[in-house]
């Protein structure tokens, strides 16, 4: 492998720490940086400040934002009696792409994987229960919870671990339908696909 200078082997280090980048396109990636006017690199670099400032985690359903509570919280047309619970900000956009669901959020930040010590402790979990109460939410009482999280082993331990917490208190609790190949990520699920699956969603 050739050897670089400091700068560029530092840049592409960093490159390959990103998810789904290995050593070549690292290096593609540090080389297009390099045939780039300063400018624009400059207003690249200032975006990725500007996402680590200014972006928040919502209050109340944990979603990226920056107003806190988020767009959807915030919003008195959203159906406050309907929570779904998904694991990552990108599958609450992949829901919304059906413009089906019409209620509010609730995001964990990972699923549940004993064998990456991921636990119920390590998950966004601690605000969904108080949000149950209507005096904490609006006066509306939560009906249903639906589980969104992804059709794979650790996303059915987390629905059936959030099943199981919140079945005693005598809320709803439904899953959705597995209208997508099981070891899918919701993020690549096309929106009829989606929204076949919330329609056909099941209890738990």
């Amino acid at each position: 492998m050739l050897d670089y200078s400091e700068p560029v082997a530092k840049l592409i280090d960093e490159f390959k720490r990103l998810p789904g980048i290995g050593g070549k396109s690292a290096q593609r990636l540090a080389f297009y940086v390099l045939r780039q006017p300063e400018a624009d690199v400059a207003a690249f670099a200032r975006s990725l400040l500007e996402v680590k400032e200014r972006i928040v985690f919502c209050s109340v359903c944990n979603n990226l934002t920056d107003v806190d509570p988020c767009l959807y919280c915030a919003n008195p047309k959203r159906d406050r009696s309907q929570i779904c619970i998904v694991e990552e900000p990108y599958n609450l956009v992949a829901i919304e792409k059906t413009r089906s669901y019409k209620g509010l959020y609730h995001i964990l930040h990972g699923s549940l994987s004993p064998i990456r010590g991921i636990g119920p402790d390590e998950l966004m979990l601690n605000n969904l229960l108080p949000r149950l109460r209507p005096e904490n939410n609006d006066g509306v009482e939560v009906k249903e919870i639906i589980v969104a999280t992804n059709p794979t082993t650790e996303g059915e331990a987390t629905a059936n671990y959030i099943a199981r917490l919140l079945k005693p208190l005598g809320v709803r609790v439904t899953r959705i339908a597995m209208g997508m190949p099981v070891g899918s990520d919701l993020e690549f699920v096309d929106e009829v696909t989606m929204d076949k699956a919330l329609t056909n969603r099941h209890e738990i």
